[in-house]
This record gives C-alpha cells, structure tokens and sequence, in this order.
C-alpha cells in the first residue's frame, strides 16, 4: 500500500508542477492591454444605397 501511496502522491505532483507552469505561461503576458487596437472608429456611411435587382430570365 505505501509504495502506491507513494507512486499516487508523486503523480499528483507532477500533475501539479506542470498545471502551475501551463499557468505561468499564460498569464505571463497582457499583450492585449499594452497595444493598440487595430479599429479607431465606427463604420461611415456609405457612399450610395445599395440597389437590389432580381435577376429576370
């Protein structure tokens, strides 16, 4: 029993060593927050009002 004690106690720590560094390297960075958005504005109005045709034939 002790050496699967053991066996699950070393498990649960390499799982937990490697959650801790998949989230280290997550929040590593705000890269999001520091830039600049690509979008400065709302959409301008068109230049003509679309004209929808059936196709006839």
């Amino acid at each position: 029993m002790s050496t699967d004690d053991a066996a699950s106690a070393d498990m649960k720590r390499k799982f937990k060593e490697a959650l801790e560094k998949k989230n280290a390297q997550q929040n590593r960075g705000e890269a999001h927050l520091d830039g600049d958005s690509a979008v400065h504005g709302t959409h301008s109005a068109a230049q003509s009002k679309r004209e929808f045709r059936r196709k006839s034939g």
